[in-house]
Formats: structure tokens, sequence, C-alpha cells
């Protein structure tokens, strides 16, 4: 893509839908895809961030004033700069906290869908990420979260596997670009881009609808349309490639049934790439059974095909011997020996030039049944031969008809047995087929346990490094108390002193003031004045 598009918009009606343009463009994509979505606060630099990851500087349309710019969910598809084979898609969301827009429903609605469609969600903060942030956050969804200690603030309150917080743009770029995670459901199915488009879809009717949003039944939803789906590409590789081969029917059945066979696992490749929790093979049954009837089809043609060539080459051969019959020229004594060497001269032509057609010889044994009608009234007619002679004859033919009654029944046994191996490499090639979805499965759940698993040690690392970071913290803090109270209890120390000296010294001072006004030079003066 060139350039950002509208994904998800509200309609007249308040009601969020999906944009069939933006739909479209994700059909296409059949890679896996990393998923970055941001959410925050209106006017907070969201879409900045994400034409940064971009490496672009223009795309996401960036305001200039504080009316929040960014409406519903826009997307950006790009190759991934790291990740060969993956698609990176950029989520950029309207901003969160309009008061002119005033609808708090509208906020967590959209805040949602980031979180379910992404595989990491950015949350953008002007300065550090605060309780009243966290308070914000949990106020639109609940839902688990990790941290890293090097770059990242630890939310209280807050468990996550796949929500990080980053302070600066680089940071954020260097997660996204090497060491972020392609877009899985819960149980380590890779999202696509067409399959991002079939959730997106999905969670947004839920929403409308009033309800609430589950992965579990978005992964239910998705099982089912995604099989029933890759039934029908199923089904096309295989009707594709069968129709391309009638064009070289008729064919011998060994070779139809090992085409068929080749076909039909190509089929069941196509549908195995795309099929989802197919856990019990019901789908894939399904499709087997589709094939099988379509292959019954392709086999009544080819049957009839090879018929039709088998009686147009016995009708060529056979054109001069009926001509003679059609004008009586074996109506004559020795005619009928003349008839059955003119027939088995037919015989041995065509045998020798349809041998490769498996219809060969029900087409000759029909033929020799109708002209048996045409012997036997020519051996009736023939006069030469004694009654004797005429049974004797009739013996061979019915012996003759025997025989290629016998040669056609050994040829359909023949055909039987192809057809019951063929079954039997179809059975193998199912089991095989099964065992290797159940060893992918197997490898996706296994991809996914470690995947939590590495989630569940790092969760714990963050939590012993925030709980030693806290301890950490607790006693420097301590430490910064004991200083304080140490400095308090010397300066009320000092105080106290500072208040006992002075009372000593206002004391000093009135003893000294009371000795001066006791002294005998005083006391002389004060009697002579009253003597006075």
């Amino acid at each position: 893509m060139n350039e950002p598009v509208c994904f998800i918009d509200t309609e007249s009606d308040g009601k969020l839908r999906v944009q069939q343009s933006a739909l479209q463009i994700l059909q296409q994509i059949q890679q896996p895809v990393v998923v970055v979505a941001v959410v925050g606060l209106y006017r907070t630099g969201k879409s900045y961030l994400m034409n940064c990851l971009a490496g672009k500087q223009k795309g996401f349309a960036l305001g200039s004033t504080v009316e929040s710019k960014t409406k519903g969910i826009w997307m950006w598809c790009l190759p991934h700069p790291t990740k060969s084979e993956t698609t990176l898609v950029l989520l950029d969301t309207e901003g969160l906290g309009d008061i002119d827009k005033g609808d708090q429903r509208h906020d967590t609605n959209i805040f949602c869908l980031a979180v379910l469609l992404s595989s990491t969600l950015i949350y953008n903060s002007q300065g550090m990420i605060n309780s009243k942030a966290v308070e914000e956050l949990q106020k639109c969804f609940t839902f688990p979260f990790p941290t890293t200690p090097e770059n990242m603030s630890c939310l209280e309150g807050l468990d996550s596997a796949d929500i990080k917080f980053l302070k600066a743009t680089d940071n954020l770029c260097k997660f996204v670009f090497h060491d972020n995670n392609i877009k899985r459901l819960k149980d380590g199915y890779t999202v696509t881009g067409k399959v991002l488009g079939h959730l997106a879809k999905m969670y947004v009717d839920t929403i409308s609808s009033g309800a609430v949003p589950c992965v579990e039944n978005a992964a239910i939803a998705m099982a089912k349309i995604e099989n029933e789906a890759a039934v029908k590409e199923g089904l096309e590789v295989y009707q594709s490639e069968m129709e391309k081969l009638k064009n070289s029917f008729p064919l011998e059945l060994k070779d139809l049934t090992s085409k068929h066979q080749h076909v039909k696992s190509m089929a069941t490749q196509t549908f195995m790439k795309r099929s989802f929790r197919d856990t019990d093979g019901k789908n894939l049954k399904s499709l087997e059974e589709k094939i099988s009837k379509l292959f019954d089809g392709y086999q009544c043609q080819n049957k009839q095909a090879s018929k039709r060539r088998s009686e147009d080459l016995l009708s060529s051969l056979s054109a001069p011997m009926m001509e003679k019959l059609n004008q009586g020229f074996y109506a004559r004594p020795g005619g009928y020996d003349l008839f059955c060497k003119d027939l088995e001269d037919v015989k041995k032509k065509f045998n020798s030039q349809a041998n490769k057609e498996f219809m060969a010889e029900k087409v000759l044994e029909e033929f020799l049944k109708q002209k048996s009608v045409d012997s036997k009234a020519i051996l009736q007619a023939d006069m030469q031969l004694t009654e004797k002679e005429k049974k004797i004859k009739e013996e061979k033919e019915r012996a003759a008809l025997l025989k290629q009654e016998i040669i056609f029944k050994e040829e359909k046994q023949r055909q039987l047995e192809q057809k019951f191996e063929a079954e039997r490499q179809s059975n193998e090639e199912r089991m095989r087929q099964m065992k290797k979805m159940e060893e992918e499965m197997r490898l996706q759940r296994k991809e996914a346990e470690q995947a939590m698993d590495r989630k569940l040690r790092e969760q714990a690392a963050l939590l012993e490094h925030s709980f030693k970071e806290k301890t950490d913290r607790m006693r420097q803090e301590m430490d910064d108390f004991r200083r304080q109270s140490a400095a308090a209890e010397l300066f009320r120390a000092n105080q106290m002193a500072m208040m006992e000296n002075r009372r000593i010294m206002e004391e000093m001072y009135a003893m000294r003031m009371q000795e001066m006004t006791l002294t005998p030079e005083n006391k002389g003066r004060g009697t002579r004045k009253k003597k006075k």
C-alpha cells in the first residue's frame, strides 16, 4: 500500500463498520501479519509514531490543532522490514477522551478493537504513565500485561502477555522490527491478512449488535468460515486439474487413478493450508467425499469415451464384413465358414488396435452377441454342411462367445482390483495427510505453549525485577527516612540546646541585675535619701 486507508469508521447511526475496500486489500494478503495498533488520548502524536514505523514522513494524517485528526481506525499494510514473507499492518486509532465527542462507549469500542486485532498494542502518552492513565485503561478494557525493565513502565494492577509501553520512538521501532511476534490466535494458529479481515468483520458486527466480543467465539466462527472456504478451494483445485485431463480421455484406469491420487493430494494440501481447527477431520472428510463423487463422474466420462472409441474402431474394422452381409455374400454353400473367417479377422485386428481401451472387451462381447444372430442364420442356410457339422459349428460359436464373456469378466475383475488398490492408496494417503495435520497441530500447540512459557518466564523475571526495584526503592526510602529523622533529631537537639542556653543566660542576667541592686553603695544612697 502506498498510503493508509480507512479500515473501520462510524455509520450515520453511530455504529461501527468495516470498510469493504480495506477488506479487499486484506483478502489479498496470504502472508502472516504483525499487527501494531496505537491508542491514547487525542492529539498526543499517535499518527506520528505510526509514520515512523512505516519509515515515512507522510502517511497517517497529522493534525495541527487540538482537534482530533484521525477518525475510527486507519490501516497501512507494508512489507515487514526484518521478517521475510511477513506483512506489517499498522493501525492508527481515533484519539481517546475527546470532550467534543462526548461518547465514552465509542472510545471503549475503538480501544477494544485495537486490543483484539493487534499483536502489539502501543499506548501513547505524553509524559510518564501514571495511576490516572492506568485507571483510564481499566475503564476501557481489562487485559493481561507484561513489561520489560529496560524501556518500559510497569503498570500496577494489570497483568499481560502482548501489550507494552515504550518511552522512546527508537525503542518502539526496535521492538516492532526485531522483537515483535506474528499475530496468532489462542491455539497458535497464524493469522494472515485474509484472516485478520474476517476477524475485524466479526468483532465489529458483534460490537454493533450490542454483544461483547469474544476471542474464542470469533475463533469458532472463523473455523467455520475458513474450513468451508478451504473445502471449496480444495475442490476447485481438483476440478481444475481433472478438467484439463478430460482432453486426454479415454485413459487406462490405472493411469486415471494415478492422476486422481496426485490431484487429490494437491487438493488436500490446499485444504490444509487454509483449514483452521479441523481437529476431528470433519471438513477433510467432507472434501474427500466430494472429491470421490467427482471422481466417479470422471470415471464414468472416461468409460464412455473408451466405449465410444472402441465402438468407432470396431465399426470401422467390421464395415467390409457388414457390407458383404447386407449384399447376401454369405448366403451360399460354404458361406458360414467365410463369415466366421471374416469375423475372426475383425476380432484379431480389433484386439491388436484396441488393447489399451479398457472398454474394448465389453464392446467386443456385445458386438459378437449381435453377430451371433446373423451367424446362426447363415449357418442354417449353408446347404454344404450336414446337420452334424452345423451342430459342431454352433457349439464352437457358443464356446467362442463363452470365452469372450470370460475374458470380459476377467477384465472387469482386473479393473475392480485396480479400483480396490486405488482405494487402498487413497486411504493410505488420507492417513498420511491426517498424520501430517495432527503433527502440524501438535507443532502449533507446542509453539503456542513455548510462547506462553516464554511469556510466563518473562513475566516472572519482570515481577522479580519489579520486586527488586520496589525493595531497593523501599530500602532507599527507609535510608532517606533515617537520615531525615537523624537530621530532624539533631535539629531538635540543637534547638533545645539553644533554648537551654538562652534560658541560662536570661537567668544569669536576672541574677546579675539583682546583685547590682543590692550592693552597699546603693544601700547607703538609699538611707541618705530617707533621712532628708
